[in-house]
C-alpha cells in the first residue's frame, strides 16, 4: 500500500493505571479511518514513543495493524536513542506487518552528517520496508540539508521524507532534487499549505484527531484545484493548529478530544493533562470553529 495524502498520527491512550488501553486505541483508529485519513502513524511523538517499553511498542503496532485491517497503510515510528535499538524496533515493526517505518535521528547528541548517513544506511540494510526519513530539527538539533536528504534517498528503500523544518521553499527544493520517485510529506502545520502547493505528496499530522473533516476538506480542495478554497480552510484552522503544537501535542490533542466529547484516555507519565487555563483557551478556539458539542 502506498503512502499519500493525510497521514494521521495516533495517540497511545492509557487507562487509569497507566497501561496502554488497546480497545480505546482501536476506537481512535476506527474514528480516523471512517473520517477518511489516507494512512495511520502509530508511535510518533504524539503517541509518546519515548515513554513506551519494547513490548508496549510492539503491542501498539499489532493493534494498529489489526484495527486498520488493510484499509489504509500503517507508518510505524521506530526511532530510539541508539542505532542498535532502532534496528531492533525496525525489525519488530516489519514483523508486526506495518507498511513503512519512520526514522528520526538519535536525539541526545547532535549527529554529524556522516553519522546520520551511517545510521540510516544501517536501518536500510536491516529491513526491506519503505523508510521515511524524518527531518525535525526542533527535536534533534540537526536540520538535514537538501543535499544530505537527497543522498539518503540513494539507499535502496528510502523513498519517503517527512520535512518538518520551518524553512520556506525547502519542500520545493527537495521535490526538485529527489525527483518523482521520492515522496516528500509536510511535517509541520505552518508549512503544509505551501508544501503541498510545492509538490509534497501529503501532510503527516496529528491534527485529524481533532479536526479531521476540516483537514481532509482542505486536502481535497487543494488536490481538485480549488486553491482559494483550500487556502481559506487552512487559514481558518491555523490558530487551532498553532495552539495544538505550542503546548505539547499529547496534552493538547487529548484535551481537545475530550472537549469534543471523545474519550482520549489518560496520558503516559510524566505527561500531565493540559492546565485549566490553557484548556479554556483551547475550548474557545474549538468554539470559534463551531466544533464543540
Amino acid at each position: 500500500m502506498q503512502l499519500n495524502g493525510i497521514i494521521g498520527y495516533l495517540l497511545s491512550p492509557c487507562d487509569a493505571r497507566g497501561e496502554i488501553d488497546h480497545p480505546l486505541l482501536a476506537q481512535h483508529i476506527e474514528y480516523l479511518v471512517q473520517a477518511g485519513v489516507h494512512g495511520l502513524a502509530p508511535l510518533g511523538s504524539v503517541g509518546c514513543l519515548p515513554y513506551l517499553n519494547d513490548d508496549e511498542r510492539v503491542a501498539v503496532l499489532k493493534t494498529t495493524v489489526a484495527a486498520s485491517a488493510g484499509r489504509v497503510p500503517v507508518l510505524a515510528g521506530v526511532s530510539s536513542m541508539s542505532t542498535a535499538q532502532t534496528l531492533r524496533h525496525a525489525r519488530l515493526a516489519e514483523a508486526a506487518g506495518v507498511n513503512a517505518i519512520q526514522v528520526l535521528p538519535s536525539t541526545y547528541w547532535k549527529l554529524t552528517e556522516a553519522e546520520t548517513f551511517a545510521y540510516y544506511q544501517q536501518v536500510s540494510e536491516a529491513v526491506s520496508l519503505p523508510i521515511m526519513v524524518y527531518n525535525n530539527p526542533f527535536v534533534t538539533g540537526l536540520d538535514m540539508s537538501v543535499a544530505l536528504l537527497q543522498r539518503l534517498t540513494g539507499l535502496p528503500n528510502i523513498r519517503l521524507i517527512k520535512e518538518a523544518s520551518p524553512e520556506p521553499g525547502k519542500i520545493a527544493r527537495l521535490c526538485q532534487a529527489c525527483g518523482p520517485e521520492v515522496k516528500v510529506f509536510a511535517g509541520v502545520s505552518s508549512m503544509a499549505l505551501q508544501g503541498l502547493r510545492d509538490g509534497a505528496a501529503g501532510w503527516a499530522t496529528a491534527a485529524p484527531n481533532v479536526c479531521a473533516p476540516a483537514i481532509l476538506d482542505f486536502y481535497r480542495r487543494l488536490r481538485t484545484g480549488d486553491l482559494e478554497g483550500a487556502a481559506a480552510q487552512f487559514e481558518r484552522q491555523t490558530p487551532l493548529l498553532d495552539y495544538l503544537l505550542a503546548h505539547g501535542l499529547p496534552r493538547t490533542i487529548s484535551a481537545a478530544m475530550a472537549l469534543l466529547g471523545r474519550d482520549p484516555g489518560h496520558l503516559r507519565a510524566p505527561l500531565a493533562p493540559l492546565e485549566a487555563g490553557r484548556r479554556q483557551i483551547l475550548h474557545t478556539l474549538l468554539k470559534t470553529l463551531e466544533m464543540t458539542p
